[in-house]
Order: structure tokens, then sequence, then C-alpha cells
């Protein structure tokens, strides 16, 4: 194949999006959400991956939370991979990383990203399924029962493991 012939290849090639997050914890199990000001749901902290910096999901999830939560932490293992279908718009592989448990000096040094987040709270898991969006709720769940029971991460299609497979990866 030539160099154009690989170009041209590359170019046809279909688009994905990938962002990654992580999900910050406190001594009683209660998650962290940021609300941000450009959707009518909460979120966890996180962001889009920057592919054009060579930036790698662990990499963005740790630069994505350091800027909207202004915390700089060492993020653990790997909880969820989401595939995302969407309408209008290419699928989005989503990244969820253990932030792990935060203490009270930390949860003090908290910074909003004030150009996109109104504010952040803590929340157990059951009210954080009425805070974000149905997908966003599996996700988390997902990503806790693996944290709780030190499997691999879920594998998830929107949220839920795909047909026939045991939601763990590897």
């Amino acid at each position: 194949m030539t160099t154009m012939d690989y170009a041209t290849y590359i170019a046809g090639l279909p688009r994905v999006l990938a962002g990654a997050g992580a999900i910050f914890r406190d001594a009683d199990q209660r998650i962290l959400l940021v609300e941000p000001n450009y959707r009518d749901t909460w979120i966890l902290p996180g962001g889009t991956i920057e592919s054009d910096t060579g930036e790698s999901p662990r990499q963005a999830a740790r630069r994505e939370t350091a800027e909207e939560i202004g915390l700089d932490v060492e993020l653990g293992s790997l909880l969820a991979v989401d595939w995302v279908r969407g309408e209008g718009r290419p699928p989005l592989v989503s990244y969820l990383y253990d932030g792990g448990v935060l203490d009270a000096a930390q949860l003090a040094a908290i910074r909003l990203q004030e150009e996109e987040l109104l504010s952040w709270r803590l929340v157990h898991p059951d009210e954080a399924e009425k805070l974000v969006s149905p997908q966003m709720a599996l996700r988390i769940g997902a990503a806790l029962q693996a944290l709780v029971e030190g499997r691999g991460p879920a594998e998830l299609e929107d949220g839920l493991p795909p047909k026939g497979s045991s939601s763990a990866m590897g």
C-alpha cells in the first residue's frame, strides 16, 4: 500500500470519540458528582481524551479531574469501559478509573472549574442514580461492583454488559 493509499484508508475509517473519568469516594463510600452548566444531569469528573497530543485514557482522566475539581491524584484501577452509542454523534468509548478515597483535607481542597461546573456533592450510589443519566447510573453501578469484587474492569455497551459477556475484561 502506498503512502497516499494508506492516508486515504485512514481518513475513511469510522470515527470514535473517547473520554475518561474517575470515581472518587469519601470514607462513607459516597461518590463525588459534579454539576455541569451545559447539561441537566450530574456527572463524574472527567472529559475528552486529547488524542492529538498522544494522551492515554488514564492521562486524560487525571488531567480532566485536576482541571475540573483541582485535585491531581494518582488514579487506581480501570473499573469500566463503556461503548456508548449516541444519536447525532459518533460512538464514545468511556474509560472509568478508581479515583480512590478522598480524605477531609482533599475534600476541602476541591476547587471547581468555573467555566464548566456549578457545584459538587458527595452522594450515596442510590442517590446518584436520581441525579445522573440512566446510562451513567449503569456505568457507575458496574464500576462500583468491579471495585467491591476486586475483579477486572466491567466491559459495557451503553451501560450494560454485552450479551454473552462475563462483564469483566481480561
